[in-house]
């Protein structure tokens, strides 16, 4: 279990960051609806941009786990039967959702927008091992493995909590990188270009 844990964390963190180096250009890196969330509550990200956003993120999770599923040579949509529901591993999902929010929110708000890829790379493979959840802290790949009956999995009505628990991160890392992170505007009462992961601060 072990060995499965390690090679889960270095494949998503190696590939994390290779795919935010290549997209980070297109969408701002936005794989994750509680980073277009949050980023749309800063001002970087228009509301109305939103719902796409977040249709495009669900429907790429489950695709890519459809898409892994056949590589693999198992059905197509094979539903989990791995059972994650207890108190810890939700109180995990709050705090793997705050670490990652505050991890690419704190790298671009202070000026190191560049090393962001790899921030999170690192901070996700980490987080496999150090929170017990196994840190999903993304609502759509939360949903995604629900359909995937593999080490990575999580039973379907086990999802419903997990994607709580990110939210109610979600709203706490807002809240926690205003507080150690302000905008320029929030000391000193100026205009400014809202940082977001795909500008540079101002």
């Amino acid at each position: 279990m072990g060995l499965q844990l390690f090679e889960n964390a270095a494949a998503t963190a190696g590939g994390l960051a290779a795919l935010i180096f290549a997209f980070g250009p297109v969408s701002g890196g936005h794989f994750n609806p509680v980073v277009t969330l949050a980023d749309a509550a800063f001002g970087g990200l228009a509301h109305r941009d939103v719902p796409a956003y977040l249709a495009a993120q669900f429907t790429g999770a489950v695709a890519g786990t459809v898409v892994g599923n056949l590589m693999f040579e198992l059905p197509a949509v094979e539903w989990s039967d791995k059972v994650r529901s207890s108190g810890g591993l939700w109180l995990a999902e709050v705090v793997a959702t705050i670490g990652l929010l505050v991890v690419i929110f704190g790298v671009v708000r202070s000026g190191r927008s560049a090393a962001a890829p790899i921030a999170v790379g690192a901070y996700i493979g980490a987080a496999y091992f150090f929170t017990a959840s196994t840190s999903f802290a993304n609502p759509a790949v939360t949903v995604a493995r629900a359909s995937t009956d593999t080490f990575a999995g999580i039973a379907p009505s086990g999802v419903p909590a997990f994607v709580a628990a990110q939210l109610v991160g979600a709203v706490l890392a807002v809240v926690l990188i205003r507080t150690l992170y302000p905008d320029v505007a929030d000391v000193a009462g100026d205009v400014v270009v809202p940082q977001t992961a795909t500008e540079k601060p101002t």
